[in-house]
C-alpha cells in the first residue's frame, strides 16, 4: 500500500510509544529504588539491537519516524540498564556514567559506519546485508524479550515486568508493522522485525496477566482462611 501520509502518521505514533515503553519501568525502578530482578542483559540486547534495526531502517529509506525510533530504543535502553547495574549490582555512579558514554559512542558510531557500507552494498546490487542486519536486529530482539518468559517461569511471577511497559511496547509495535505496510514500498523484512516482536510481546502479557489474576486470587483465598479461623 503505497500511502506515505499514513505511513508517516503511524511511524510517529510508533516512534512515541516506543519512546514511551521503558518511561514507566524507568519509573518504577527509580520509586522503588530497586531494578525488581529485572534483567540487565535484557536491556542491553535492546540497546545492541537498536544498532542493526537502525542501520537497517535508514538504509532502506524508512519514514523518518522509523529511523529515529531504533535511537530511542538505544538511548531508553541504555538507561534502563544502567538502574539495573545501579541497584542490582551497585555499581558507582561514576562508572555507570563512563560506560553509559562509552556504548553510547560505540554504537553510534558503529551504526554510522554500516549505514555507509549498508548503501553502498545497495548500490552495487548485495541484497544480503540489508538481510543480515534485519535478521540480527529481530533475533536480538526476541531474545530480549524471550529472556522475560524464562525469568517469569522460573520465579512463577511477573519478575518486575510493568504491564504498561509491555502494552506500549506492543503498541508501538503495531503501529510501527502497519507503518512499514503503508510505505512506498513493502518491505518483507520490516514485516518480519516488527511482527514477530509484537507476537512475542502478546504472549508476554498473557503470561504477566495469568500470573497477576492467580496472585489475586491466592490473596482472596489466604484472607477468607484468615477470616474462617
Amino acid at each position: 500500500m503505497n500511502n506515505p501520509i499514513a505511513a508517516n502518521i503511524l511511524g510517529t505514533i510508533g516512534a512515541v510509544l516506543w519512546s514511551l515503553q521503558l518511561l514507566p519501568q524507568i519509573w518504577k525502578n527509580w520509586r522503588r529504588h530497586d531494578s525488581q530482578s529485572l534483567s540487565a542483559l535484557f536491556f542491553l540486547s535492546w540497546a545492541v539491537a537498536g544498532v542493526p534495526l537502525g542501520v537497517y531502517n535508514i538504509a532502506d529509506d524508512f519514514n523518518i519516524a522509523l529511523q529515529i525510533q531504533p535511537n530511542i530504543l538505544i538511548f531508553l535502553s541504555l538507561l534502563t540498564w544502567s538502574q539495573c547495574k545501579y541497584y542490582g549490582e551497585e555499581w558507582s555512579r561514576r562508572k555507570i556514567a563512563i560506560a553509559f558514554a562509552a556504548m553510547a559512542m560505540v554504537f553510534g558510531g558503529v551504526e554510522a559506519g554500516l549505514v555507509f557500507a549498508l548503501r553502498l552494498a545497495h548500490e552495487r546490487g548485495q541484497k544480503w546485508a540489508a538481510t543480515l542486519m534485519a535478521t540480527i536486529a529481530a533475533i536480538l530482539l526476541a531474545g530480549g524479550v524471550l529472556r522475560h518468559y524464562v525469568d517469569m517461569i522460573r520465579t512463577r511471577s511477573d519478575a518486575g515486568l510493568s504491564l504498561k511497559f509491555a502494552i506500549l511496547d506492543a503498541s508501538g509495535d503495531v503501529t510501527s508493522l502497519l507503518s512499514v505496510v503503508f510505505q512506498p514500498h513493502l518491505s518483507v523484512l520490516g514485516l518480519v522485525i516488527y511482527g514477530s516482536e509484537l507476537a512475542i510481546w502478546i504472549g508476554l502479557i498473557a503470561i504477566v496477566l495469568y500470573f497477576r489474576i492467580v496472585e489475586v486470587r491466592t490473596k482472596e483465598a489466604d484472607a477468607g482462611a484468615t477470616a474462617d479461623a
